[in-house]
């Protein structure tokens, strides 16, 4: 029997990231994951499995490399105002950048997916939701430092800022510049609630 033939497997791996990341989750057939791999059929599923265990790996890579930039903002900054502003900063040149897909991965990839692609659905879900908890909590840490009111709606002011960054990925995919979205990003940040009043008696 023929040996397969051997590869890079982080190689074809950062391969397959960027076709999901470019074309989406169901657009993006295996015939077309194995030309842009230069691989045969069976050396993907024997490598990865299948595609959708493929794509869950595309995900994590993509969270450590080209998506780390959110979570070394959340956790770097002094305040939770300064970690938001140098996310949604950060966001806009990620997301316009021209070397590599426009957007998010996480965002885009499973855009009208069909019923079948469910599992994919919750798993991007779910990351973007974990998203959405870290921003919550860098805005309680501010409301427990004292900085933000403690009537402050954490939870919806995270809403908004979640929902900000994912209208920058849809903007970015339909060409907005660096520009626009930095724009973006600075009337956003205008929606960061009044510092809490400190009152002495």
């Amino acid at each position: 029997m023929a040996r397969q033939r051997e590869f890079d497997r982080e190689a074809a791996l950062e391969t397959a990231l960027l076709a999901f990341w470019r074309h989406g989750y169901e657009a993006t057939s295996i015939a077309e994951l194995t030309a842009a791999m230069g691989i045969r059929p069976p050396s993907l599923y024997a490598a990865f499995g299948d595609k959708r265990r493929l794509f869950e790996e595309a995900v994590r890579r993509y969270q450590r490399t080209y998506g780390a930039f959110t979570t070394r903002a959340l956790t770097e900054e002094p305040t939770g105002r300064a970690a938001i502003e140098r996310v949604l900063r950060e966001t806009a040149a990620e997301y316009a950048s021209r070397e590599h897909p426009a957007g998010c991965l996480i965002i885009t990839a499973a855009v009208n997916c069909g019923p079948e692609s469910a599992e994919v659905e919750a798993l991007l879900r779910g990351f973007r939701e974990e998203a959405k908890a870290a921003i919550k909590a860098r805005i309680d840490d501010d409301v427990a430092a004292g900085r933000l009111p403690a009537a402050t709606d954490t939870a919806g002011l995270a809403t908004f800022y979640a929902a900000t960054i994912q209208g920058m990925s849809t903007q970015s995919r339909d060409g907005a510049r660096y520009e626009d979205l930095l724009a973006v990003a600075t009337l956003a940040m205008s929606a960061w609630p009044a510092p809490a009043v400190v009152t002495t008696t």
